[in-house]
């Protein structure tokens, strides 16, 4: 293998960590180490695409060769604590194994922990705003984003990369009170006419009445899945989580860990599934009163305005979309827990049935009327 052929595999490439903590994208896998112990990289010579290419080239500056960490990582007891395994190993030691060169095996450590800080990141590091007017703020250094909305325009923020597959969560805080007419989206999607999107949505209401959370799944283009429900909680009073588990079999949408549907891959049978098109993350809060509350009947109460919608602690366990996603993820296919191969086990279809029979107020596979030549054909299979 070219020398610099494995110094771009041993970069730590984008898969973060799974909820075990098991690293999904071995920086430095079983084949590639030896050649790792024989690199010596320079920070000014290292390109890469991968949101870690500040860490990555602190340690290619740092040059692989040492067994010390650089100055801004050895803070870190996680490391600290693996450094003084590696010098004890080192001491005891003529050589480490020729199958698995210790220089390299420190490499694969720091990589590894900083993925698991990465997954976790500030919404500096992780969102762009992208409309509003100044109307979206991002603050407490980076840890709360608020949105807000008024008679002049809602805001809007997108995320820095684009994913294909992984775990996503956000907490989010709806806006309280009268929130008639406003919408507060929170979405996967790609760009163009056969775009993939997979959508949350929380159309407001009067004050006392519950909100309206709204998913669909696009595939190619073509949309026309609705699943609607009401929370079992109110969306205002406190932050909660909202997830999308995207892997090659399914999209699972979850809220504060309860599976409410499960969209499953039918390719077999004709069926479109969002699974080449990478995606990013978006959310927007705007005006909708002309659909959102009770089909347009309810209009936005603008003295109630701004109105206000606050995100805080993201997490990203996906493949970012960039030369090594392909890297990214066969890597993560060959983890046997976590989100590429999670489904929905006997647990988990029982609280989404749950879900499904006390909370699901609309369901576009029992819509006759809206389908009259016949309702889709996933219809018939899920």
């Amino acid at each position: 293998m070219l020398q610099e052929e494995t110094a771009k595999l041993c970069l730590p490439h984008p898969c973060t960590l799974n909820s075990k903590s098991r690293c999904h994208g071995d920086p430095c896998s079983m084949s590639l180490i030896a050649n790792c112990s024989q690199l010596s990289w320079e920070a000014s010579n290292a390109t890469t695409k991968s949101p870690l290419s500040a860490f990555s080239a602190i340690l290619i500056s740092y040059k692989v060769s040492s067994v010390h960490p650089p100055p801004s990582l050895s803070s870190s007891p996680f490391i600290v604590s693996q450094l003084k395994v590696l010098q004890i190993s080192q001491s005891t030691s003529a050589s480490p194994p020729s199958s698995i060169p210790m220089k390299c095996f420190l490499f694969a450590i720091l990589a590894c922990s900083f993925l698991n800080i990465a997954s976790a990141g500030s919404f500096y590091q992780d969102f762009d705003i992208i409309w509003g007017d100044g109307r979206a703020k991002i603050l407490d250094n980076g840890r709360l984003l608020t949105l807000s909305l008024d008679k002049t325009s809602g805001s809007g923020f997108q995320s820095k990369n684009e994913y294909l597959f992984g775990k996503i969560d956000m907490q989010v805080k709806l806006v309280p009170g009268n929130s008639a007419g406003t919408v507060t989206a929170y979405y996967l999607s790609s760009q163009g006419p056969t775009h993939d999107e997979i959508d949350f949505e929380f159309l407001g209401n009067l004050s006392g009445d519950p909100y309206t959370l709204h998913t669909n799944v696009f595939a190619q283009g073509k949309g026309n899945r609705e699943m609607q429900f009401k929370l079992w909680f109110d969306p205002t009073k406190d932050f909660h989580t909202y997830s999308i588990l995207w892997n090659p079999r399914h999209v699972i949408f979850m809220v504060d860990g309860t599976p409410i549907r499960d969209f499953k891959n039918l390719e077999s049978r004709g069926i479109a599934f969002p699974k080449n098109q990478p995606m990013r993350i978006y959310s927007s809060l705007w005006n909708a009163d002309d659909w959102a509350t009770r089909g347009g009947a309810i209009k936005t109460d603008w003295s109630n305005a701004p109105f206000l919608a606050s995100y805080r602690n993201f997490n990203s366990d996906a493949c970012v979309a960039s030369s090594s996603s392909t890297n990214c993820a066969s890597d993560a296919a060959t983890i046997k827990s976590g989100w590429w191969n999670q489904e929905l086990d006997f647990t988990g279809r029982k609280r989404m049935k749950w879900v499904q029979q006390n909370y699901m107020i609309y369901n576009y596979c029992t819509d006759s009327k809206r389908f009259p030549q016949g309702l889709p054909p996933e219809c018939s299979l899920d």
